[in-house]
């Protein structure tokens, strides 16, 4: 039909121009010119036949859901609500002027607020701090949401990923997690939550944001960017851990998402060690045959880090979710692929992710002479996302791995369908599947989208993402696009 129209266009295009020169045979060249480029339609923005058109028209007939699907899901169990707003507004609110930038690791007053606020926002840096009196923060909580322009969002990756799961009505989701009466009314009705997850009091995360060139006194952001604080007891602690598995009892999911293990940051070492053992111990109490995914998030703690790795929570979990950052730094803190590699150097090449990923499965993974449940891990970063699976116990990875990515395009752009003008392909056109052995290079084509490739019984799906240019926004994109995986995704049943 397009193409019937934009023919139709040139052709009465080429009658105007033809009866302007029957009616005025004297006119001049350039003026006939000028004419014919101002009457030539606009060039076409990105549509079906753009890489983005037509990788996005792949991906659709790709993405089919699993011949099993999950009819039962419960996640847990970091929720909160994200205040987002301005930075610079709430800090004159409060009554602050600002003074000489300060880092504190730990906000105590409203003057360590301010000093560490203006340390950050005069580089343009993000960061995340915890803030200890609790009068304190909850007055400063209050004045900000109050505050106009202030935006209230369901917070917390388990929150983030049972309200992604709940859009989907014909899918029970349970939700534990510190719930108090905003973050209940923020949450999906589709959402359960057990009345033992109830609390009196909201946990606010208060994100202040700043633009760039924004100018407070003598202070200007080089850059936009945010300043997170809290006063997070119960998400720090996992509070809501026992409440969590006690739950599953009742509500017997067929698969069940643990997140908030690196809320456990800011306590002692001595209880982080006590905890994360209460945790495999908890696992290992939830049915054999349910699923367990365990989504990461950002972590700069490396002994705790390691921790996870080896104090058998990678055995007790089936299935990871992480990023480029969350990967890098699992490789560090347990030595190894590529962990003398100090941070990645733009995009994460390919064949160094893959070499982590195949590390984590052949080390931590099932296998005949080990005793762990992990077989799958999705990975994503900005500009591509890929699934590997053990073999023998995944299915529909295809569909999984594409899903995963179309939801990043959608949810960034706030659109229910890929708008192939408002995104762009920007993942690498080739690479190699391993740098740590003689790996294969693949081209991507954006007709077949997702690029297959097996390693010693372990399979990896590759698919580029379609970046968002102007995003809306990009808070919970992760925990979108891991839930959105396992939705598509079939775990086959073992014994």
């Amino acid at each position: 039909m397009a193409l019937w129209r934009g023919s139709a266009y040139a052709g009465f295009l080429a009658l105007a121009v033809g009866c302007v020169l029957l009616l005025e045979p004297q006119l001049p060249g350039s003026a006939l010119r000028s004419l014919w480029s101002s009457l030539q339609l606009a060039p076409a923005p990105p549509g079906p036949g753009s890489p983005e058109g037509r990788l996005a028209a792949a991906w659709d007939a790709l993405i089919v859901r699993p011949a099993r699907r999950w009819r039962r899901v419960a996640v847990g169990v970091n929720a909160c609500v994200d205040v987002v707003l301005s930075g610079v507004k709430l800090l004159q609110a409060l009554g602050l002027n600002p003074g000489n930038g300060k880092d504190h690791s730990i906000l105590h007053s409203r003057t360590d607020l301010e000093e560490a606020f203006v340390h950050f926002m005069g580089k343009g840096a993000a960061a995340e701090r915890f803030f200890s009196d609790k009068e304190a923060f909850q007055d400063i909580a209050q004045m900000a949401s109050e505050l106009p322009g202030a935006q209230h969002y369901v917070g917390g990756n388990a929150a983030l990923i049972g309200q992604k799961f709940a859009a989907n009505s014909e899918l029970k989701v349970l939700l534990c997690g510190p719930v108090g009466p905003k973050l209940h009314e923020l949450l999906d009705d589709n959402v359960f939550v057990p009345p033992e997850s109830l609390q009196e009091m909201d946990e606010f995360h208060l994100i202040l944001e700043y633009q760039a060139g924004e100018e407070w006194g003598r202070l200007k952001a080089p850059h936009a960017n945010r300043f997170i604080f809290s006063h997070d007891l119960s998400n720090g602690a996992m509070n809501m851990l026992e409440v969590f598995v006690s739950s599953l009892e009742e509500f017997q999911p067929d698969l069940v998402v643990l997140s908030g293990l690196h809320m456990m940051e800011g306590q002692s070492k001595e209880l982080q060690r006590k905890r994360l053992l209460e945790v495999v111990t908890s696992i290992s109490d939830i049915p054999t045959g349910v699923p367990v995914h365990l989504e990461l998030a950002s972590m700069t703690n490396r002994e705790l880090m390691r921790s996870i790795v080896h104090q058998q929570v990678f055995p007790a979990v089936t299935s990871l979710g992480l990023n480029e950052q969350e990967l890098l730094f699992l490789s560090q803190a347990a030595s190894g692929p590529h962990s003398s590699l100090s941070s990645w150097n733009g995009v994460p090449d390919v064949g160094m992710v893959s070499d982590i990923l195949f590390w984590i499965l052949k080390e931590h993974g099932r296998s005949k002479g080990r005793a762990s449940d992990l077989t799958r891990i999705h990975f994503h970063t900005l500009v591509y996302h890929i699934l590997a699976t053990i073999d023998g116990h995944w299915a529909n990875q295809l569909a999984a791995v594409a899903a995963g990515a179309r939801v990043a395009g959608t949810q960034a752009c706030a659109t229910e369908a890929i708008d192939a003008s408002r995104v762009s392909l920007r993942a690498p056109p080739e690479f190699m599947t391993s740098r740590s052995e003689a790996g294969a290079r693949i081209v991507i084509n954006p007709n077949e989208p997702v690029a297959e490739w097996h390693r010693e019984g372990i399979s990896f799906h590759f698919t580029p993402v379609l970046v968002c240019k102007d995003p809306i926004r990009t808070v919970g994109l992760g925990d979108a696009i891991s839930a959105e995986g396992l939705f598509y995704s079939e775990a086959r049943p073992h014994s």
